[in-house]
């Protein structure tokens, strides 16, 4: 059979003139781009990163210079008639991370200097906004044209400094120093738009922006980063088959997998389910289901946020919450919830109209099993290593329903674990067990109701349903005569699945396990 021969994925390229000119892949959202245009004159737009916001920034950048060429066959093509060249002016401040005050000014300083060789302008000023001020002012008079303002990134030197209290406010006046002329040139200015993760507060950094539209929760746009399922089944139908083909599975299978991997995104309700376009294109390319996402970096910043807010790993998800809860200013959140749904961690999964509240969970296996590998380090510390391979031993013993070889290989790992502040918590034992299930990629929860109690730990397999009842140095009899005595499995006849009962006690004194009982399937 003829091998069909596939345009090239763009695979970490974020440049739309590239993808065109190389006759890779492109999946067309100017439709989008057209809506947006005629919707405001500012737009802001949040979404996590690697979902696609550098390449819309691009492909509008690609469009207000007029470079018709370049959109042969797409949508815009078919509405636009004029094609106007504007000046366009654009800034990234996706390598401002990590900077002091200093640092983070001479760096706007710089993305101002290149901007000015590029129409010609000199420019000593040493405030970066009476120099964006004069670079607008500049750009008009020499084309006679309104500019047009890009701003990819734009939250990208606080996202680093969210939880340090003195760092912020600091930083977050140079970049408010910095946007502040945009209000005053109004009038030379055609086009602005921003993207970036969080949500700052309008006042903190857009103080004079008062009518700056944010698109981020509009249905309409839900789309508009990331690749949708239809836009997967449609425009990538043929890279379905080929994965399906070097894996050696059906395409019903191929793309169930796909969804539960990289699938679940939804940025408003409704929503077209959405795929992490990063994570996606790599495993079209790879053939594979790596975690492409977290591999390409967990951001500090989070994993500092969950520490300030205390928050244990199981209750990451799954929230009920009003829009205001995770809609947020990043910088005045009460909890964490809004740095989790804007930072990609967790997203929309339902919503009741009546009550207004929406639901919040993790959206797909990549961000849990990611999100769980760095949070291990919290209970093994600098074991984290053996600790990955201990859990890959542990997991192949579970696939062969082998419980005690699995407990075996548990209890003489954490013998290796130094002493942790909360090893005489019960707690502490429930979420290590929690993330560390979640790391074999299997259906995992804690404290389920029933009506008689709560379980401790539910966790299913493709063959079974484990219902864990945790003790502290009591005994493992003990934790399987409460799920007796309180018929905790009744709540769970009707899984569909065999039900195995596991009581295990934890020893505070060894920081391990000290014994289990399993009931075999009823």
């Amino acid at each position: 059979m003829e091998t069909k021969q596939l345009k090239r994925l763009p695979v970490g390229i974020q440049t739309f003139s590239n993808i065109v000119e190389d006759d890779m892949l492109y999946i067309d959202k100017t439709e989008y781009i057209w809506n947006m245009i005629h919707l405001s004159k500012y737009i802001f737009l949040s979404r996590p990163r690697r979902f696609g916001k550098s390449l819309l920034v691009s492909t509008l950048q690609a469009y207000f210079e007029g470079r018709k060429d370049l959109f042969k066959g797409l949508f815009i093509e078919t509405v636009e008639k004029e094609w106007t060249e504007y000046p366009v002016l654009r800034f990234s401040m996706a390598s401002g991370k990590h900077m002091e005050k200093d640092q983070l000014e001479r760096y706007l300083l710089n993305i101002l200097e290149e901007n000015e060789r590029r129409w010609g302008i000199i420019s000593d000023s040493k405030d970066p906004n009476i120099r964006l001020k004069k670079l607008i002012f500049n750009a008009y008079h020499k084309t006679g044209k309104k500019v047009v303002i890009l701003i990819d990134e734009y939250d990208a030197p606080l996202l680093d400094v969210v939880h340090e209290k003195e760092t912020l406010p600091v930083l977050r006046n140079v970049m408010r120093n910095f946007y502040s002329p945009l209000k005053d040139c109004d009038p030379y200015l055609q086009f602005v738009f921003l993207t970036g993760i969080t949500k700052f507060s309008q006042l903190s950094i857009f103080s004079e922006l008062n009518n700056l539209k944010n698109i981020s929760m509009r249905p309409d746009y839900a789309g508009v980063c990331g690749i949708t399922e239809e836009e997967m089944l449609t425009q990538m139908s043929d890279y379905i088959d080929d994965f399906a083909e070097a894996l050696q599975i059906t395409r019903e299978e191929a793309v169930e997998e796909l969804k539960l991997q990289y699938d679940g995104y939804h940025f408003t309700w409704p929503s077209p389910d959405v795929f992490n376009p990063f994570s996606l294109l790599n495993a079209f390319q790879d053939h594979d289901y790596t975690n492409y996402w977290f591999s390409s970096g967990t951001p500090t910043y989070l994993i500092e946020m969950l520490r300030k807010f205390n928050v244990v790993p199981s209750r990451i998800g799954g929230a009920k919450v009003l829009a205001s809860a995770f809609d947020a200013p990043t910088e005045n959140m009460k909890s964490i919830t809004p740095l989790l749904y804007q930072s990609g961690y967790v997203t929309i999964k339902d919503y009741n109209r009546a009550t207004k509240l929406y639901t919040l969970d993790i959206p797909n296996n990549e961000l849990r099993v990611g999100l769980m590998d760095s949070l291990l380090p919290n209970y093994v510390h600098e074991y984290y290593d053996e600790g990955g391979t201990t859990i890959g031993y542990m997991y192949e013993a579970l696939l062969n329903e082998d419980l005690d070889e699995m407990f075996r290989l548990l209890q003489a790992y954490l013998l290796t674990v130094p002493y942790c502040d909360n090893a005489n918590s019960e707690g502490h034992y429930q979420q290590m067990l929690y993330v560390i299930f979640s790391l074999f990629g299997r259906y995992v929860d804690v404290e389920v109701h029933t009506p008689t109690g709560r379980v401790d730990i539910v966790m299913k397999t493709a063959k079974a349903l484990y219902l864990f009842e945790l003790k502290l140095n009591k005994s493992a009899e003990t934790a399987m005569k409460q799920i007796d005595l309180k018929d905790y499995a009744s709540k769970f006849s009707l899984c569909g699945l065999p039900i195995v009962k596991v009581g295990i006690n934890f020893d505070p004194d060894r920081r391990t396990i000290g014994d289990w009982k399993i009931n075999p399937a009823e």
